[in-house]
């Protein structure tokens, strides 16, 4: 049996050798063979090196994958999944806010045949950012209101998944991925361990405040057609209501001779109405702008070096 620990690193030379010692740790307590699949997403720093010198010292259990430049979370995650041959494959962070320890649980639990997926969840957010915690917890309860897919408020993409279930997540080739919402599209049963919110052992984040909120709005569009119904709702309740109000006037003025008054109120109405033109103009291409780059069908990613050299 074998279990593959995928781990996705950007700018992380601070990291990875933390990250190795721990896990390490957990592997001589498991009765499972490991393999460690560690992608390059681009990094600057020395990352790459640090990654080549850990091959070097560990060839029979570690990879690594370096991308010829920056392509994401998302694109080094469906990578690790692709190359992966484990019986059991798992998804973690270098930084170890993914507690290594965990999955001697997450183990032992998938081994019921019941369970096909042991899921990790943070019940606080402690050390997190007040107004990024506020806005994390609005996503999750905006994408469970109109989404068709339900998300679980914490939950990481630290999970340990049996083959059958990266399988199916592999046949899904979508170019925008959102892995939140594919962990849980595809079904399969999944349980969730709950654990207290950890800081980043070394190193600091790469994801910005706008870039969350930007991957966010990724999330609600891959799985949900809501904000399109919304857009055809607010163009229905403009046309009535510029109806309603067209025949006001005219009733008043043939009543009571009492003209339209101003042009202030007159451009008020037209930047009003404008605005949510374009409101719906832009939601409209938000989702067109995703066709656009599922018809180009362009690669996810591009893998430039592995543990063999530099690919040709």
């Amino acid at each position: 049996m074998l279990l593959s620990v995928i781990v996705p690193c950007y700018n992380e030379e601070k990291s990875i050798p933390l990250f190795f010692q721990e896990i390490e740790k957990i592997r001589q307590k498991m009765t499972i063979e490991f393999e460690y699949i560690f992608i390059n997403d681009g990094s600057k720093d020395q990352t790459l090196p640090i990654l080549k010198d850990l091959y070097n010292q560990n060839n029979d259990r570690v990879h690594f994958l370096s991308f010829s430049k920056n392509f994401g979370k998302e694109a080094a995650l469906y990578a690790g999944l692709q190359h992966a041959k484990g019986d059991y494959v798992t998804v973690m962070d270098v930084d170890l806010q993914d507690p290594p320890e965990l999955l001697l649980e997450m183990y032992e639990k998938i081994q019921s045949p019941d369970i096909d997926c042991v899921g990790t969840r943070r019940v606080t957010r402690t050390g997190e950012p007040i107004i990024r915690s506020f806005f994390a917890k609005l996503f999750y309860r905006i994408i469970n209101k109109i989404g068709q897919t339900e998300m679980v408020d914490g939950a990481r993409d630290f999970r340990l998944m049996t083959r059958q279930m990266v399988d199916s997540i592999l046949d899904l080739k979508e170019y925008n991925r959102f892995s939140k919402g594919i962990f849980t599209w595809v079904g399969y049963n999944t349980v969730y361990l709950d654990y207290e919110n950890r800081e980043r052992i070394a190193g600091e984040t790469s994801w910005s405040f706008f870039q969350l909120l930007s991957y966010s709005f990724d999330g609600i569009i891959n799985f949900s057609d809501t904000l399109l119904n919304l857009a055809s709702y607010i163009g229905a309740i403009s046309c009535i209501g510029s109806v309603i109000a067209t025949i006001f006037i005219i009733v008043r003025t043939m009543l009571y001779n009492d003209p339209t008054s101003g042009w202030p109120s007159l451009v008020c109405i037209i930047l009003f109405i404008g605005g949510l033109q374009l409101l719906c103009l832009g939601i409209i291409g938000k989702y067109i702008g995703k066709i656009f780059l599922e018809t180009k069908k362009r690669p996810s990613y591009i893998v430039k070096e592995d543990e063999n050299g530099l690919l040709k």
